[in-house]
Protein backbone atom coordinates (compact mmCIF):
# COMPACT_ATOMS: atom_id res chain seq x y z
CA UNK A 1 0.00 0.00 0.00
CA UNK A 2 3.13 2.47 0.96
CA UNK A 3 4.65 1.68 -2.18
CA UNK A 4 1.45 2.71 -4.29
CA UNK A 5 1.14 5.68 -2.84
CA UNK A 6 4.25 6.57 -3.04
CA UNK A 7 4.32 6.13 -6.50
CA UNK A 8 1.39 8.43 -7.30
CA UNK A 9 3.05 11.00 -4.99
CA UNK A 10 5.95 10.70 -7.62
CA UNK A 11 3.11 11.04 -10.10
CA UNK A 12 1.17 14.05 -8.96
CA UNK A 13 4.82 15.69 -8.45
CA UNK A 14 5.53 15.08 -12.18
CA UNK A 15 2.34 15.75 -13.19
CA UNK A 16 2.86 19.48 -11.12
CA UNK A 17 6.21 19.99 -12.76
CA UNK A 18 5.01 19.03 -16.46
CA UNK A 19 6.83 17.66 -19.02
CA UNK A 20 8.51 18.71 -22.25
CA UNK A 21 7.64 22.41 -20.83
CA UNK A 22 8.63 25.37 -23.03
CA UNK A 23 11.60 27.63 -22.26
CA UNK A 24 10.47 30.92 -22.34
CA UNK A 25 14.11 32.59 -23.20
CA UNK A 26 14.63 30.42 -26.33
CA UNK A 27 11.16 28.76 -27.06
CA UNK A 28 12.89 25.10 -26.53
CA UNK A 29 11.34 22.34 -24.93
CA UNK A 30 12.59 20.99 -21.38
CA UNK A 31 12.63 16.77 -22.15
CA UNK A 32 11.84 14.75 -18.62
CA UNK A 33 14.44 11.84 -18.39
CA UNK A 34 13.54 9.46 -15.42
CA UNK A 35 16.11 7.05 -13.57
CA UNK A 36 16.20 4.02 -11.54
CA UNK A 37 17.72 4.27 -7.92
CA UNK A 38 20.88 2.59 -9.16
CA UNK A 39 24.76 2.96 -10.47
CA UNK A 40 23.69 2.90 -14.53
CA UNK A 41 20.19 3.97 -14.13
CA UNK A 42 21.96 7.43 -12.51
CA UNK A 43 24.95 7.52 -15.36
CA UNK A 44 22.35 7.01 -18.61
CA UNK A 45 20.22 9.65 -18.21
CA UNK A 46 22.76 11.89 -17.86
CA UNK A 47 24.41 10.40 -21.05
CA UNK A 48 20.45 11.29 -22.54
CA UNK A 49 21.22 14.77 -20.96
CA UNK A 50 23.72 15.68 -22.87
CA UNK A 51 23.07 14.28 -26.31
CA UNK A 52 19.82 16.30 -25.94
CA UNK A 53 21.13 18.96 -24.71
CA UNK A 54 24.21 19.42 -27.76
CA UNK A 55 20.56 19.97 -29.97
CA UNK A 56 19.60 22.52 -27.73
CA UNK A 57 16.70 20.72 -25.60
CA UNK A 58 16.92 21.55 -21.94
CA UNK A 59 16.47 18.76 -20.02
CA UNK A 60 14.91 17.52 -16.23
CA UNK A 61 16.23 14.36 -15.02
CA UNK A 62 14.01 12.71 -12.06
CA UNK A 63 16.03 10.20 -10.59
CA UNK A 64 15.72 7.27 -8.28
CA UNK A 65 11.59 6.28 -9.38
CA UNK A 66 10.48 2.29 -9.16
CA UNK A 67 9.41 0.57 -12.25
CA UNK A 68 5.67 1.44 -11.68
CA UNK A 69 6.32 5.15 -11.60
CA UNK A 70 8.16 4.86 -14.13
CA UNK A 71 6.00 2.67 -16.60
CA UNK A 72 2.96 5.10 -15.13
CA UNK A 73 4.92 8.56 -15.47
CA UNK A 74 5.20 7.99 -18.98
CA UNK A 75 1.77 6.66 -20.51
CA UNK A 76 0.61 9.41 -18.65
CA UNK A 77 3.23 12.26 -20.48
CA UNK A 78 4.64 12.85 -17.25
CA UNK A 79 7.92 11.63 -18.31
CA UNK A 80 9.61 11.52 -21.60
CA UNK A 81 12.16 9.08 -21.94
CA UNK A 82 13.81 6.30 -19.74
CA UNK A 83 16.17 3.70 -20.12
CA UNK A 84 13.95 -0.15 -19.49
CA UNK A 85 15.11 -3.57 -19.38
CA UNK A 86 12.99 -5.96 -21.68
CA UNK A 87 12.88 -8.70 -18.66
CA UNK A 88 11.46 -5.98 -16.41
CA UNK A 89 9.25 -4.64 -19.24
CA UNK A 90 7.85 -8.67 -20.27
CA UNK A 91 7.18 -9.85 -17.00
CA UNK A 92 6.46 -7.14 -14.48
CA UNK A 93 5.45 -4.16 -16.26
CA UNK A 94 3.41 -5.66 -19.12
CA UNK A 95 2.90 -9.13 -16.96
CA UNK A 96 3.08 -11.79 -20.19
CA UNK A 97 3.29 -15.29 -19.82
CA UNK A 98 6.61 -16.63 -19.18
CA UNK A 99 8.51 -18.26 -21.97
CA UNK A 100 9.80 -21.61 -22.47
CA UNK A 101 13.45 -20.17 -24.19
CA UNK A 102 13.99 -17.08 -23.75
CA UNK A 103 15.47 -16.20 -27.13
CA UNK A 104 16.30 -12.08 -26.54
CA UNK A 105 15.80 -11.10 -30.21
CA UNK A 106 12.26 -12.74 -29.89
CA UNK A 107 11.30 -11.35 -26.44
CA UNK A 108 12.63 -7.73 -27.56
CA UNK A 109 9.73 -7.99 -30.29
CA UNK A 110 7.35 -9.02 -28.50
CA UNK A 111 7.48 -6.20 -25.57
CA UNK A 112 7.72 -3.29 -28.13
CA UNK A 113 4.70 -4.94 -29.77
CA UNK A 114 3.03 -4.33 -26.85
CA UNK A 115 4.80 -1.24 -25.47
CA UNK A 116 3.29 0.25 -28.75
CA UNK A 117 -0.46 -0.35 -27.17
CA UNK A 118 0.86 1.21 -24.11
CA UNK A 119 1.91 4.73 -25.64
CA UNK A 120 5.50 3.67 -25.99
CA UNK A 121 7.76 3.53 -28.90
CA UNK A 122 10.96 1.39 -28.36
CA UNK A 123 13.52 2.91 -31.26
CA UNK A 124 16.30 0.72 -29.91
CA UNK A 125 18.43 -1.09 -27.59
CA UNK A 126 21.57 0.18 -26.21
CA UNK A 127 23.68 -3.36 -26.73
CA UNK A 128 24.12 -4.12 -22.98
CA UNK A 129 22.19 -6.68 -20.67
CA UNK A 130 21.84 -6.59 -16.65
CA UNK A 131 20.72 -9.86 -16.79
CA UNK A 132 20.79 -11.89 -13.39
CA UNK A 133 23.52 -14.81 -14.08
CA UNK A 134 25.96 -17.55 -12.80
CA UNK A 135 29.38 -16.81 -12.15
CA UNK A 136 32.63 -18.48 -10.82
CA UNK A 137 36.02 -16.90 -9.50
CA UNK A 138 37.93 -16.85 -13.15
CA UNK A 139 40.76 -19.23 -11.52
CA UNK A 140 38.36 -21.94 -10.97
CA UNK A 141 37.11 -21.05 -15.08
CA UNK A 142 40.27 -21.77 -16.38
CA UNK A 143 40.89 -24.60 -14.47
CA UNK A 144 37.82 -26.84 -15.57
CA UNK A 145 37.41 -25.06 -18.72
CA UNK A 146 34.08 -23.35 -17.74
CA UNK A 147 32.64 -21.08 -19.81
CA UNK A 148 28.67 -21.70 -19.55
CA UNK A 149 25.93 -22.87 -17.60
CA UNK A 150 26.46 -26.42 -19.29
CA UNK A 151 30.11 -26.78 -18.74
CA UNK A 152 29.53 -26.06 -14.87
CA UNK A 153 26.47 -28.75 -14.41
CA UNK A 154 29.09 -31.85 -14.20
CA UNK A 155 31.09 -30.09 -10.65
CA UNK A 156 27.73 -28.43 -9.52
CA UNK A 157 27.58 -31.65 -7.07
CA UNK A 158 30.81 -30.58 -5.36
CA UNK A 159 29.87 -27.16 -4.83
CA UNK A 160 28.15 -24.83 -2.77
CA UNK A 161 26.31 -22.04 -3.92
CA UNK A 162 25.59 -18.32 -2.44
CA UNK A 163 22.55 -17.21 -3.33
CA UNK A 164 21.40 -13.81 -2.72
CA UNK A 165 18.39 -13.58 -0.79
CA UNK A 166 15.81 -14.70 -3.70
CA UNK A 167 17.73 -16.30 -6.66
CA UNK A 168 17.31 -19.49 -4.90
CA UNK A 169 13.85 -19.44 -4.72
CA UNK A 170 12.72 -16.99 -7.60
CA UNK A 171 10.77 -19.16 -10.17
CA UNK A 172 12.57 -17.34 -13.00
CA UNK A 173 16.36 -18.13 -10.99
CA UNK A 174 17.69 -21.42 -9.41
CA UNK A 175 14.58 -23.41 -9.66
CA UNK A 176 14.20 -22.98 -13.36
CA UNK A 177 18.39 -23.29 -13.81
CA UNK A 178 17.68 -26.46 -12.32
CA UNK A 179 14.49 -27.46 -14.55
CA UNK A 180 16.51 -26.83 -17.68
CA UNK A 181 19.72 -27.92 -17.13
CA UNK A 182 19.63 -30.55 -14.72
CA UNK A 183 22.24 -28.36 -12.27
CA UNK A 184 22.21 -28.77 -8.85
CA UNK A 185 24.36 -28.24 -5.95
CA UNK A 186 25.42 -30.02 -3.07
CA UNK A 187 24.33 -26.88 -0.96
CA UNK A 188 22.71 -23.57 -1.42
CA UNK A 189 23.53 -20.86 1.26
CA UNK A 190 21.53 -17.49 0.35
CA UNK A 191 23.34 -14.20 2.11
CA UNK A 192 22.99 -10.68 0.80
CA UNK A 193 24.55 -9.79 -1.91
CA UNK A 194 27.45 -8.05 -0.60
CA UNK A 195 27.91 -10.96 1.96
CA UNK A 196 28.40 -13.28 -1.33
CA UNK A 197 30.86 -11.76 -2.93
CA UNK A 198 32.88 -11.92 -0.16
CA UNK A 199 32.20 -15.68 0.45
CA UNK A 200 33.10 -16.54 -3.36
CA UNK A 201 36.36 -14.22 -2.54
CA UNK A 202 36.84 -16.19 0.49
CA UNK A 203 36.06 -19.51 -1.28
CA UNK A 204 33.24 -20.02 1.47
CA UNK A 205 30.99 -20.76 -1.99
CA UNK A 206 31.60 -21.57 -5.65
CA UNK A 207 29.35 -20.10 -7.49
CA UNK A 208 26.82 -17.26 -7.09
CA UNK A 209 24.11 -15.05 -9.13
CA UNK A 210 25.57 -11.73 -9.79
CA UNK A 211 23.77 -9.09 -11.96
CA UNK A 212 25.80 -8.88 -15.21
CA UNK A 213 26.49 -4.77 -15.01
CA UNK A 214 27.66 -5.50 -11.33
CA UNK A 215 31.28 -3.31 -10.99
CA UNK A 216 31.87 -6.42 -8.08
CA UNK A 217 32.15 -9.09 -11.30
CA UNK A 218 35.38 -7.22 -11.99
CA UNK A 219 36.71 -6.32 -8.85
CA UNK A 220 36.41 -10.11 -7.53
CA UNK A 221 37.84 -11.22 -10.99
CA UNK A 222 35.04 -13.38 -11.47
CA UNK A 223 33.60 -15.04 -14.53
CA UNK A 224 29.88 -14.87 -16.02
CA UNK A 225 29.16 -17.88 -17.44
CA UNK A 226 26.81 -18.16 -20.74
CA UNK A 227 23.12 -18.89 -20.13
CA UNK A 228 23.55 -21.81 -23.38
CA UNK A 229 20.40 -22.68 -23.16
CA UNK A 230 18.66 -19.56 -22.65
CA UNK A 231 17.00 -20.82 -19.85
CA UNK A 232 16.92 -16.89 -17.88
CA UNK A 233 14.92 -14.06 -19.39
CA UNK A 234 17.09 -11.30 -21.41
CA UNK A 235 17.27 -7.81 -19.11
CA UNK A 236 18.28 -5.76 -22.26
CA UNK A 237 18.69 -2.10 -21.93
CA UNK A 238 16.72 -0.59 -24.59
CA UNK A 239 15.37 3.28 -25.08
CA UNK A 240 11.57 4.26 -24.03
CA UNK A 241 10.04 7.33 -25.55
CA UNK A 242 6.84 8.74 -25.79
CA UNK A 243 5.05 7.92 -28.68
CA UNK A 244 4.01 11.56 -29.52
CA UNK A 245 7.73 11.98 -28.99
CA UNK A 246 8.91 9.64 -31.65
CA UNK A 247 8.04 11.72 -34.86
CA UNK A 248 10.61 14.39 -33.40
CA UNK A 249 13.49 13.13 -36.01
CA UNK A 250 15.90 15.77 -34.22
CA UNK A 251 15.37 14.08 -30.69
CA UNK A 252 15.69 10.31 -31.96
CA UNK A 253 18.21 11.41 -34.12
CA UNK A 254 20.53 12.88 -31.06
CA UNK A 255 19.55 10.02 -28.78
CA UNK A 256 19.99 6.89 -32.02
CA UNK A 257 23.79 6.89 -31.00
CA UNK A 258 23.63 4.91 -28.33
CA UNK A 259 21.58 2.18 -30.58
CA UNK A 260 23.96 -0.79 -30.01
CA UNK A 261 26.87 1.78 -28.30
CA UNK A 262 27.37 0.25 -24.91
CA UNK A 263 28.29 -3.38 -24.49
CA UNK A 264 27.91 -5.14 -21.15
CA UNK A 265 31.57 -5.03 -20.29
CA UNK A 266 31.61 -1.09 -20.78
CA UNK A 267 28.73 -0.33 -18.73
CA UNK A 268 30.42 -2.49 -15.56
CA UNK A 269 33.20 -0.23 -16.02
CA UNK A 270 31.17 2.52 -16.41
CA UNK A 271 29.53 1.24 -13.23
CA UNK A 272 32.44 0.71 -11.09
CA UNK A 273 33.56 4.66 -11.75
CA UNK A 274 30.53 5.15 -10.26
CA UNK A 275 30.56 2.58 -7.27
CA UNK A 276 34.26 2.30 -6.33
CA UNK A 277 35.42 5.41 -7.62
CA UNK A 278 32.86 7.57 -6.35
CA UNK A 279 32.87 9.84 -9.74
CA UNK A 280 29.60 12.05 -10.16
CA UNK A 281 26.92 10.18 -12.56
CA UNK A 282 27.48 13.46 -14.97
CA UNK A 283 31.01 13.53 -15.41
CA UNK A 284 31.38 9.85 -15.75
CA UNK A 285 28.70 10.08 -19.09
CA UNK A 286 30.45 13.34 -20.39
CA UNK A 287 33.62 11.42 -20.43
CA UNK A 288 32.32 8.43 -21.85
CA UNK A 289 30.55 10.62 -24.58
CA UNK A 290 33.71 12.75 -25.42
CA UNK A 291 36.15 9.42 -26.02
CA UNK A 292 33.43 8.12 -27.96
CA UNK A 293 33.23 11.11 -30.08
CA UNK A 294 29.73 11.88 -29.31
CA UNK A 295 29.44 14.82 -28.09
CA UNK A 296 31.59 17.52 -28.85
CA UNK A 297 31.19 20.08 -25.67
Amino acid sequence: MYGTLAALLVIACLAAAGCMEGDPAGGRETIVIGGKPFNEQYILPHMIALLLEEEGYRTDIRPGMNDATLFEGIKRGQVDVYVEYTGTAYSQLLKLEPLEVWEPDHVYTLVRSHLAEEGIDVPFRLGFRNDYAIAVKDSYAAEHGIETISDLVPHAGSLTFGSDLVFHEREDGLPRLQEVYGLSFADVVPMSPTLMYEAIANDQVQAIPPYTTDSRVDLYNLVVLEDDQAALPPYEAMLFVRSDLASDERLTNALSVLADQIDTDEMRALNAEFDNDKREARDIARDYLRREGLISS
